[in-house]
This record gives C-alpha cells, sequence and structure tokens, in this order.
C-alpha cells in the first residue's frame, strides 16, 4: 500500500469511529434499536465501498497492459493511475516489469530483477556510479542476451544493473531510442520501429 491508501483506510476507519460513537451515544437505553440503526449504516457504508470500487475497477486498469500490433512494428501502452506508463520486457524469457521513463539514460535492473533474468550478483562488477534522486548509487554494465517486446526482439542489449535500492527497473533511452519513434498523446505511449 502507498502512502495515499493508508490515508484513505485511516479517514475511512475515523468516519466509522465518529459513526459507531454517534449511534451509542444517541441509542443508550435503547438497544435493539441502536444495533437496528448501525446495521443500517453498516450496510450504507459497504454499498459505497462496493460502488466506489466498481467504479475505479470500470474506468481505469490499475496496471494497464500494452497492445503490440507486430505487422506494424507499434506499440500502445496506455498511462496508468500512477500517471507511468509500465511495460514488461521478456529478458532472457523472464517477464520483467518496467516502468517507462524518458529521463534516464540507461535500460536500467534492480538487483533482483537482474538475480531474476540469471545475472547473479557474485559475478557483476559495481565499478560505474550514477546519480539518481536517492543520491549517488555504484552501477554495473550488462549486456542482455535477448530482450523481446511482444514480437519485437533485440540481442545483446546493453544496459545498468543498480547497485542501489530500487522498486521497479526502468525503461530508459538506450532501448528506447530503438524505436523511429516515439510519441505520447491522449495519455497512451506509442512506440514505433
Amino acid at each position: 500500500m502507498n502512502s495515499d491508501q493508508y490515508m484513505q483506510v485511516g479517514y475511512l476507519v475515523v468516519l466509522a469511529v465518529v459513526l459507531i460513537s454517534y449511534l451509542y451515544i444517541k441509542g443508550r437505553g435503547r438497544m435493539r434499536e441502536m444495533l437496528r440503526h448501525a446495521a443500517s449504516w453498516v450496510l450504507i457504508f459497504v454499498c459505497v465501498l462496493i460502488g466506489v470500487g466498481l467504479w475505479f475497477d470500470g474506468r481505469e486498469p490499475g496496471m494497464p497492459q500494452h497492445s503490440v500490433f507486430a505487422e506494424e512494428g507499434r506499440i500502445e501502452v496506455p498511462r496508468a493511475r500512477d500517471g507511468h506508463y509500465h511495460l514488461t520486457l521478456q529478458i532472457n524469457g523472464v517477464a520483467v516489469p518496467m516502468i517507462v521513463d524518458t529521463g534516464a539514460s540507461d535500460l536500467v535492473l534492480s538487483r533482483s530483477d537482474a538475480e531474476r533474468v540469471g545475472l547473479l550478483e557474485k559475478d557483476l562488477i559495481f565499478a560505474g556510479r550514477a546519480n539518481t534522486a536517492n543520491g549517488q548509487v555504484t552501477t554495473a554494465h550488462v549486456r542482455l542476451e535477448q530482450v523481446r517486446l511482444g514480437e519485437i526482439e533485440d540481442q545483446f542489449v546493453p544496459a545498468i544493473v543498480n547497485g542501489g535500492e530500487m522498486q521497479r527497473s526502468l525503461l530508459g533511452m538506450s532501448y528506447l531510442s530503438r524505436f523511429s519513434r516515439i510519441e505520447i498523446a491522449e495519455n497512451r505511449l506509442v512506440l514505433v520501429r
């Protein structure tokens, strides 16, 4: 859960406490009537939560999938609720979720993703340095044997393994520059080979 979700849950808990307190104070001495009112409020509360959940789930997916048009060499990606564009690359046959980051110079793997695709940390040489939003980190230069995005496949793709903490790997400009066109319009990222 992120901080916004914790705040939403906290708000709902405070609201529930206020409602329960009100019902308790109002219903002292009339326990049966108080329980009936409490059940009504709980039912209303649950219906509202279900309605809000269905509204947001129907409007926009939490983690959008990309559409690949192989005959056209085109990939379309809807923008996620978090404001980013997410793609899943197949690296050495392993699915690796990534955030598209045009501000990143390289394709950057987290240590855990690097290990999942067969790049063992004991074999990496963290001799490089990079300045990130979280400060300076060590990096290891690698070549990925196979990178696949839908039907588009590349071999021996240069990448970086970040020695610092990363929640998700980044798809930066060293990979994006392989496309002849990168366009962002109407909340969609379009990549054309």
